[in-house]
């Protein structure tokens, strides 16, 4: 199977992708391609491998918009895998052992890697399943990790790609949406690991006003019309209960109304199978 490595970068962390370019082509079955999107920065200085195939953006397109122009030079590819430009791959096996989970499977549409900082701590939010605070169990999940996944071409061409208007926060969970309702499995698979420095969301200046604009766009994208309110009084309890940055409480609230008078693509609510599909799996979809 041709597997296509995308990895977005703003150019601020050069030896870090230096490092995750080299743990790329060190794996036993090689990627087909490699694609180093500049995310509205210019490459040239970042003294990249031959081998390495690039595309500058005049502007940032946000994680959304730079996966997308990856992927649209990936397109002939069997299987894309993205990366987080300051992680790392440890084993040299993990190409081969994702090749080997979809051949074995051909309704798999995601892989999502752990991800742990160098010590091998996983935090917590990066678990995708509820109740669960055991990094090393895995199989089928609802949910996925956005610094390091695999996403099946043919899952693609059905559910189309990454959801433009969200820039960043809960893109996963919109494809992860999109492919569960299409018929395709989201695997979890811990031996797959991203090594990745502990980090906090809201170490992103936009954090919480996209966090709480795309909640409202999943939900008015993908919730069928009774769990809309659900979902979001949800998070909006959680919200106020565990937030404590009043700039922040606000710029949330900002967001939250911004979701509802912006554009964010078209409507298609989860069947009701695919609704009891996640529950069964533990992560009904108003958590």
């Amino acid at each position: 199977m041709a597997l296509g490595v995308a990895i977005l970068t703003m150019g601020t962390r050069p030896m870090e992708l230096a490092a995750l370019l080299s743990s790329v082509r060190s794996q036993t079955t090689p990627a087909t391609r490699t694609v180093v999107v500049g995310n509205g920065c210019s490459l040239a200085d970042l003294g990249l491998p031959h081998w390495v195939e690039t595309v500058e953006l005049a502007e940032n397109l946000g994680v959304t918009g730079g996966r997308n122009v990856a992927l649209e030079h990936l397109r002939d590819m069997d299987l894309v895998l993205d990366l987080d430009d300051d992680g790392l791959l440890v084993s040299d096996t993990d190409f081969k052992r994702i090749v080997e989970l979809y051949e074995a499977d051909p309704r798999l549409g995601i892989v999502g890697f752990r991800i742990a900082d160098e010590t091998g701590f996983t935090q917590r939010r990066h678990v995708p399943r509820l109740c669960s605070g055991n990094p090393m169990r895995g199989g089928r999940v609802t949910a996925f990790l956005g610094g390091a996944h695999v996403l099946s071409g043919k899952m693609l061409e059905q559910v189309g790609h990454w959801p433009d208007a969200f820039f960043f926060s809960h893109e996963e969970t919109d494809m992860a949406w999109r492919a569960m309702d299409a018929g395709w499995k989201i695997l979890y698979a811990p031996d797959l690991l991203l090594q990745h420095p502990r980090t906090s969301p809201t170490r992103h200046a936009i954090y919480y006003r996209t966090n709480a604009r795309n909640r409202v766009y999943l939900a008015r994208r993908h919730l069928p019309a009774p769990l809309v309110p659900v979902y979001l009084g949800v998070w909006v309890a959680l919200t106020v209960a565990r937030t404590r940055d009043a700039p922040g409480l606000r710029a949330w609230f900002a967001g939250f109304a911004e979701g509802w008078r912006t554009a964010c693509g078209p409507r298609r609510p989860l069947r009701w199978s695919t609704v009891w599909a996640m529950t069964r799996l533990g992560r009904p979809p108003v958590l």
